[in-house]
């Protein structure tokens, strides 16, 4: 029963977000919980990665970027949007499986390094790449998303929304399950899970390919409301920045953290569009920021709060 009564307002909370566009919300609100909700599942994925798994992952760009152009491939050839949108997770999981043989030959620095590496090959890659059957939209493999003007922004604002809600619980799940033990081990140190009979590269290669899968859906989430694609915007090094400054500012290896996080980010993204040429220098300097002044995050510091109030109500 008790766990019965904390679901319920978590079940509201559900309820109402999905209910948004119902209730009269202005369009503006309905375009800032849509990326809220994509930048969530990026956000849970990486705190997965890096959080629980203790994997400083940085080729982010390059699960949303080929899931980004699967979904918009698809739909070009008439395949319907929800079935590419699942594709795109896919091929993003099997991407991950494809690169996680030589990556996980690399540890803690060179793996970050590794990785980073990744999204810029793919970035030059389809920059050369020429789309087929249609005009040139701007630089290399640019495509428009076409078939989808029967589908209204309300459509695409329930997808986040299960993409990112589904993301959150899918972190629960996996942290109250035998992965997320054994994630935790290899964090603390694979070597000594190793030596306890863990299968420390399987372990890796789950959480990799479950936040490649997820990621990517975000990604295709994210194109099919832009309705556009080029291998810039797409690999952009703007994805690592964004689930990375979600995650540090909410607070890592929290459940809670990238929620927060991402709210603040969502904010940033708006405040700074403004400031385009210098805005990833400012997201950088706030992420070196929060990392110097609190690098466990706003969690970390609610915590502490909570505990100094109850430390005065027992004194």
């Amino acid at each position: 029963m008790s766990r019965l009564s904390k679901l319920i307002p978590l079940i509201v909370i559900v309820v109402l977000l999905a209910a948004f566009p119902k209730l009269g919300v202005p369009d503006a609100w309905i375009l800032y919980l849509l990326l809220f909700f994509v930048y969530l599942a990026m956000a849970n994925m990486w705190n997965l990665l890096c959080g629980y798994s203790g994997l400083i992952s940085l080729c982010q760009p390059a699960f949303i970027g080929v899931a980004g152009y699967t979904l918009v491939l698809l739909v070009w050839v008439g395949v319907p949007f929800y079935l590419a949108i699942i594709a795109g997770g896919i091929v993003a999981g099997a991407f991950a499986v494809l690169i996680s043989v030589p990556v996980f030959r690399l540890r803690g620095t060179y793996f970050a390094i590794g990785t980073l590496v990744v999204p810029e090959a793919l970035r030059i890659l389809f920059l050369l790449w020429r789309p087929v059957g249609g005009k040139l939209h701007g630089g290399g493999a640019g495509y428009m998303l076409r078939g989808m003007s029967g589908v209204s922004v309300v459509h695409y604002y329930w997808i986040a929304c299960v993409v990112g809600i589904g993301s959150f619980f899918l972190i629960r799940l996996i942290l109250h399950s035998k992965l997320g033990m054994g994630l935790a081990a290899i964090r603390d140190n694979d070597r000594s899970a190793a030596s306890s009979g863990l299968n420390v590269f399987r372990l890796k290669l789950y959480s990799f390919v479950i936040a490649g899968f997820v990621t990517g859906i975000a990604g295709a989430v994210f194109y099919l409301y832009q309705g556009y694609i080029e291998p810039s915007g797409a690999f952009s090094i703007q994805w690592t920045m964004l689930p990375i400054l979600a995650t540090v500012i909410g607070g890592i290896s929290t459940e809670e953290g990238p929620i927060i996080g991402t709210v603040v980010v969502v904010f940033l993204d708006f405040l700074l569009a403004r400031y385009a040429g210098i805005s990833m220098f400012i997201q950088g300097a706030i992420l070196v920021g929060i990392m110097l002044l609190a690098p466990q995050g706003i969690m970390e510091i609610v915590r502490q709060i909570g505990t100094y109030h109850s430390r005065l109500r027992f004194s």
